[in-house]
């Protein structure tokens, strides 16, 4: 039997989550999921200078919205714990101790001023790409240049210090990665990383090659940007003795500015006003939280979706999916090497097919949220935002939209289009708009069907026209002349609502005509 497939998303708590950290965690589930394997949620939490508290719950909070479920970690316990790194100190002195004790590591004593002495020294050689490597470590102050009673001394004053793993030099270490091929580096280009920081805290080379072992993890997958560290842990695993159990690595393209040069960033949200959090996140010293894509009025499903393609195709014409259609449809071999540029247009595409097959109902109520006042003080019931909804559907992208879009369904509009008015409000017509007034008040059914049918015998009556009788119509009732069927729209209104409309609508464009003659 082979052995089962476990995978983990690891974000370090140093900040927000941004939409590749999450895509990285989405194809890490979607992978797992097909083959009925574990994904489990680890906190890498080494980086105590730049740690966050607030950030663990983030992760947590925003990958539930997206509906990725952990089978193990932090958040909900698992075999293999603790999930958060700085749980498992004592793990990593032993295993760092274990590299020392096989000559795998040493112990590095270097102050920041020796260290910088060093790089200084090189630079006035011209070398300016200097590293702590087999050629420079014997130069430093270190257990391999010491003798073992200073060493002994040294650790016994509790002098700091680091370890350091040794890079033996000239080796070829070659990485099959499942989404860029064989991948091989020279071991001269690798330096002597530091594996235990001065603090007693691993970093995060050491505590990622011990937990993905511990924990069993058989697939690494993340960003291209650990592409250029993956050697060194190979380097690791061959210290460790744990080659044969070595996980596989996928490492995914970056996504990509909209202009498609360089990595995403908040910054690139900002200047041309999307999201790159998938929930909002409030960022230390702001006033006010930055949105993310569920703030703005996305649906999850839409927005995993989008995530879903962007370095990744399903090699079908297919566009929507659900999770459970990713899960079957998602393979790492469909996985893009190159980067993915970011499209918000389509991301907002994606929220509009989600959003035309919701129920009006559901609707409703995904845009209560965003309601600019409460619906008892606009006196508007749920059922009639259901049938706003009926109206609708086709001409937004958000739920909130239908409070701006919409507005006129909610109450009289505040401005009229001035080139209708001008054009179509004649002196001579203001009577037979009257009638039409009295027609559609004495009408016992005020349907979509008999407004229709009363207003287009109007116009053959009058012969006034459908431009010239509809347009007007319209622009009395909502302001302006886009906009759903204006049929539809009077039903909805109400027989009592729209001759309001019509009433108040007459006396305004006369006052609109006079002020422009």
């Amino acid at each position: 039997m082979s052995q089962q497939v476990r995978t983990r998303f690891a974000p370090s708590p140093t900040g927000y989550l941004h939409i590749g950290g999450l895509r990285t965690a989405l194809y890490c589930y979607l992978f797992t999921r097909k083959v009925g394997g574990a994904f489990l949620l680890r906190i890498e939490d080494t980086d105590r200078k730049r740690y966050v508290p607030e950030a663990e719950d983030y992760f947590i909070r925003a990958l539930e919205w997206c509906g990725i479920q952990c089978d193990e970690g932090v958040h909900v316990g698992g075999d293999y714990g603790p999930y958060r790194q700085s749980d498992r100190k004592e793990l990593y002195q032993k295993y760092v101790q274990q590299l020392v004790d096989t000559e795998k590591a040493y112990y590095a004593f270097d102050t920041p001023e020796e260290l910088e002495a060093m790089r200084e020294a090189a630079k006035q050689q011209g070398n300016h790409n200097i590293k702590y490597d087999a050629k420079t470590r014997l130069q430093m102050r270190n257990s391999l240049t010491l003798p073992e009673e200073e060493v002994q001394q040294l650790l016994n004053d509790g002098a700091p210090y680091v370890i350091r793993i040794k890079i033996e030099p000239n080796q070829e270490v070659t990485v099959n990665d499942l989404v860029r091929g064989l991948v091989t580096i020279n071991s001269n280009e690798i330096d002597d990383k530091v594996m235990l920081k001065s603090d007693g805290m691993p970093t995060y080379h050491l505590a990622n090659i011990v937990d993905d072992h511990s924990m069993k993890i058989t697939h690494v997958i993340r960003g291209e940007e650990w592409l250029p560290s993956t050697p060194l842990h190979v380097l690791l695993y061959r210290a460790f003795g744990w080659e044969d159990t070595m996980p596989q690595f996928a490492h995914l393209p970056l996504i990509l500015k909209p202009e498609g040069k360089g990595k995403l960033s908040k910054r690139d949200g900002d200047r041309l006003g999307f999201p790159v959090f998938p929930i909002a996140w409030t960022e230390e010293g702001a006033d006010q939280p930055s949105k993310g894509f569920r703030e703005m009025g996305f649906f999850s499903e839409a927005f995993v979706n989008f995530l879903a393609f962007l370095g990744w195709n399903p090699g079908t014409e297919q566009e929507i999916f659900t999770m459970e259609e990713l899960t079957d449809a998602f393979t790492i071999e469909r996985i893009s090497k190159s980067g993915a540029k970011f499209d918000f247009n389509k991301a907002k595409w994606f929220n509009e097919q989600y959003l035309k097959n919701k129920s009006d109902a559901e609707l409703t109520e995904a845009a209560l949220a965003y309601a600019p006042e409460k619906l008892e003080e606009l006196q508007i019931c749920k059922e009639y935002v259901n049938g706003v909804w009926g109206l609708m559907k086709e001409r937004v992208t958000f739920p909130s939209d239908i409070w701006t879009k919409a507005a006129y369904l909610f109450a009289k509009p505040d401005t009229y289009d001035a080139k209708v008015v001008r054009k179509k409000w004649k002196e001579e017509r203001i009577p037979l708009f009257e009638d039409l007034k009295k027609r559609l008040a004495a009408l016992d059914d005020f349907s979509s069907t008999n407004v229709e049918t009363s207003i287009k015998a109007f116009i053959e009556e009058t012969g006034l026209g459908f431009g010239n009788v509809l347009q007007v119509f319209r622009v009395m009732l909502a302001g302006t002349t886009k906009g759903p069927s204006v049929f539809d729209m009077a039903a909805l209104l109400g027989k009592e609502e729209v001759v309001e409309r019509m009433e108040r609508g007459a006396k305004i464009f006369d006052e609109m005509n006079a002020l422009l003659a």
